[in-house]
């Protein structure tokens, strides 16, 4: 059996590929938060007040 050498010059495809990767995964963060921020949620319009009774409330000393 006879061995055969590997003689790739360096990992320079692996680490282009990979910063692609990240980049393409970083712009399509980008992309959705700015989606996101775009849709305008509407704000609520009743003012919201409860009346609470004296009675309930207690006195600690």
């Amino acid at each position: 059996m006879q061995f055969e050498r590997k003689t790739r010059a360096g990992n320079i495809n692996t680490i282009i590929k990979l910063s692609i990767k990240i980049l393409l995964l970083l712009l399509f963060l980008v992309i959705v938060f700015i989606l996101i921020d775009r849709i305008d949620f509407p704000s609520p319009i009743k003012i919201i007040e409860k009346v609470i009774p004296n009675e309930n409330f207690k006195v600690v000393k």
